[in-house]
């Protein structure tokens, strides 16, 4: 398994990818949404054998901040560190261009959902801490919670 910079058909493996993942990316509009967005973003994947199973992608919001836009890991793919290497990645990229403030938004612990919950413990495990609660950024049936991290 490596990580490299995903420079083409950035939207296809996106969609591949979440496709695989509809308890986290089960709304249709925000799923297309990424696909198209990720084009324009730097973005990285995890390869075994040549395919793609997990990518992250970046939006850069200033000199000093960016996010993790999305991130995803197929799930016959999870729990072997794939999701730590593509943000590790990503904070190297983020770190030659000075940049230090990441963030990452995920469902907040208003919702009880587990595997939410997992989300935000596998972000805290990589250092990010809760920022602010936006209970009606993505909806009040999703409110959203934004993590931080200093580089």
């Amino acid at each position: 398994m490596h990580i490299v910079e995903i420079t083409r058909n950035k939207g296809a493996a996106c969609a591949d990818i979440l496709a695989a993942l509809p308890h986290w990316f089960g709304i249709a509009e925000s799923t297309a949404a990424y696909v198209r967005d990720v084009e324009a973003m730097p973005m990285f994947g995890a390869e075994e054998n040549g395919a793609v199973v997990g990518f992250v992608a970046l939006k850069l919001h200033t000199p000093f901040a960016a996010e993790i836009h999305v991130l995803g890991v197929v799930p016959d793919f999870h729990r072997r560190g794939l999701g730590r290497a593509l943000v590790l990645r990503a904070e190297d990229f983020l770190r030659e261009r000075a940049i230090r403030f990441f963030t990452v938004k995920t469902l907040s612990p208003a919702d009880p959902d587990p595997s939410y919950a997992a989300t935000r413990a596998f972000y805290a495990a990589l250092g990010f801490v809760p920022l602010e609660e936006f209970p009606t950024l993505w909806s009040a049936q999703n409110p959203a919670l934004m993590m931080i991290k200093v580089l």
